[in-house]
C-alpha cells in the first residue's frame, strides 16, 4: 500500500500516454519494486520514472532485472550506480551491458576504479562508442607512455578524453615537450591537470604562452610554474593580463605586497588571484565584482581558499546575507572568522531575539567598528553578552608579559637636588625671561 500511495501521482501524469492505463500502472509498481530491490532509493524513483517513463514502460522487466544484476556484478558502489542510472538510464539496455561485461574483463588488467567504469559507460552512450573501441583507446593511452596513476586521474577527471583521437593527444604532448617541459614531467602534468589534453594547441595553448612571454615572464619561469601547478595552463587568454594589472594597481602596505608575491613571484601571484576570482564567481559574483573585492581587500590573495569558503558559507547559510554585499563590505573576508565574525554575530543575534535592538544591523555595522567600539555599543550594556563576546570581558584574566616588579629595574635613577643646583636653575630661567 505504501508503494501504491508513493506512485499514485505518477499514474495520473502518464495515463494519458497509454491505451491501457491499468496495465501500465501495474507495470510501474513492478518497476518500483524491482529498482527498490536492487538498492535504488524509493524517494528518487518518482522523479526518475517521470523523466524516463517511455523507456521504462517499453522495457522488458526480465531484461531489466538481468541488466541490474550485471551492473551489480561490476562491484560499483551504490551511490555511483544510482547516479549512473539516473543520469544515463539507457545503460540498462541488456545487450549494451553484455558487451561491457566482456570488455571489462580485458580492461581489468588496468584495474579501473568504479568511477572510471561509470565514466566509460556514460561516454560509450554519449559518443556512441563500442566497448571494444574504448578498450583499444585505453591501450593507446598506455602506449603513449602514461603511467597507471596518470591514466586513472585522466579517466576520472576528464573522461571525454576517451573520445579524442590519438593525433589530438599527441599534438598536446609534443607542444609541451617543445616548450621545454621534460618528457618525464608530462606524466605529472596530466596526472594533476588531465583537462590539459582537451585544449587546442593553436587556439589555446600557444596564445597563452605568447601572452605570458609578452608580459615579461621568462620561458624558464613559466616552465617552472607549469610543472609546479599545471592548472596554469587552464587560464583563459587575457586572464593573466587582468590579474597582473590588478596586482600592480594595489594600494596596500608593503608587507602585504611582499606576502602576495612571496617565493613564487609575480607569475604565481597572478594565478592565486585567478583562483580566488573563480572562487568568488562560483558563489554568484560576477567577475568584475570579484576583482573589485580583491582590489579592496588584497589580504585575500594570501588566505587559503578553504578559509574564504568557510566565511562565505557562514555569510550565506548562518547570517542569511547575499554574496552581493561582499563588494560593498569586502572587509568581511579579511577578518578572522572564529575570533571576530562569529562572536559579533552571536551577540547581535542574541540581542535581536531579546528585542534589545530595534534597528537593523547590517553587515557593515557588524564588521566595520573596532573591537572596543563594538564592545561598548553592544556588549558592555548587556553583561550576559560578556561571555559570548569574550574580548574585554572582566572574567578573562589578562596575563602579564613580564614578571611582577620588573618595571622597577627600568625606572630612571633619581638624584637629590642640592642648593647649588637650585641656584643654577633659577639663574638660567632669569636669563630666559
Amino acid at each position: 500500500m505504501r508503494i501504491l500511495r508513493n506512485y499514485y501521482s505518477s499514474f495520473h501524469c502518464f495515463s494519458t500516454f497509454t491505451n491501457n492505463p491499468s496495465s501500465h500502472y501495474r507495470k510501474q509498481i513492478s518497476l518500483a519494486n524491482l529498482f527498490q530491490r536492487f538498492g535504488f532509493p524509493t524517494s528518487n524513483f518518482h522523479q526518475f520514472f517521470s523523466l524516463n517513463h517511455r523507456f521504462l514502460l517499453n522495457s522488458n522487466l526480465h531484461d531489466l532485472e538481468k541488466s541490474l544484476s550485471i551492473l551489480l556484478s561490476f562491484k560499483i558502489p551504490q551511490n555511483f550506480l544510482v547516479s549512473l542510472i539516473r543520469d544515463c538510464p539507457s545503460v540498462l539496455e541488456h545487450q549494451f551491458l553484455k558487451n561491457w561485461e566482456l570488455c571489462f574483463q580485458k580492461i581489468r588488467v588496468f584495474n579501473p576504479s568504479p568511477l572510471m567504469m561509470v565514466n566509460f559507460m556514460q561516454c560509450s552512450k554519449r559518443f556512441e562508442l563500442d566497448p571494444v573501441d574504448i578498450s583499444k583507446k585505453v591501450e593507446n593511452f598506455k602506449g603513449l607512455g602514461f603511467s597507471d596513476s596518470a591514466m586513472a586521474m585522466l579517466f576520472e577527471g576528464f573522461p571525454t578524453a576517451i573520445a579524442m583521437s590519438e593525433r589530438e593527444v599527441v599534438s598536446v604532448i609534443e607542444f609541451l615537450v617543445e616548450f621545454g617541459i621534460p618528457r618525464d614531467e608530462i606524466d605529472r602534468v596530466v596526472r594533476y591537470y588531465p583537462r590539459v589534453l582537451g585544449f587546442g594547441v593553436e587556439d589555446r595553448l600557444k596564445p597563452l604562452i605568447h601572452e605570458l612571454r609578452g608580459l615579461g615572464f621568462s620561458g624558464r619561469e613559466v616552465r617552472k610554474e607549469i610543472v609546479r601547478d599545471p592548472r596554469i595552463l587552464g587560464m583563459e587568454v587575457g586572464e593573466f593580463s587582468r590579474c597582473l594589472q590588478l596586482l600592480q594597481s594595489l594600494k596596500c602596505r608593503e608587507a602585504i605586497k611582499e606576502r602576495i608575491i612571496g617565493e613564487g613571484g609575480m607569475l604565481r601571484a597572478c594565478f592565486e588571484v585567478k583562483l580566488r576570482v573563480d572562487c568568488l564567481c562560483g558563489h554568484g559574483l560576477i567577475r568584475r565584482d570579484a576583482l573589485k573585492v580583491l582590489w579592496k581587500e588584497p589580504r585575500l590573495v594570501t588566505y587559503d581558499l578553504e578559509n574564504i569558503e568557510k566565511k562565505i558559507e557562514f555569510l550565506v547559510q548562518r547570517m542569511k546575507y547575499s554574496v552581493d554585499c561582499l563588494p560593498h563590505v569586502p572587509e568581511y573576508l579579511g577578518v578572522n572568522l572564529e575570533k571576530q565574525i562569529v562572536p559579533r554575530y552571536t551577540v547581535i543575534e542574541y540581542l535581536i531575539a531579546k528585542g534589545a535592538i530595534g534597528h537593523e544591523v547590517g553587515l557593515k555595522d557588524l564588521i566595520k567598528p573596532s573591537r572596543l567600539r563594538f564592545y561598548n555599543l553592544y556588549v558592555k550594556p548587556y553583561p550576559e553578552c560578556e561571555k559570548m563576546y569574550g574580548r574585554f570581558s572582566a572574567a578573562l584574566e589578562v596575563k602579564s608579559k613580564h614578571p611582577a616588579g620588573l618595571w622597577k629595574l627600568f625606572k630612571p635613577q633619581k638624584f637629590t637636588e642640592t642648593d647649588e643646583d637650585v641656584k643654577n636653575m633659577k639663574s638660567f630661567m632669569e636669563l630666559l625671561v
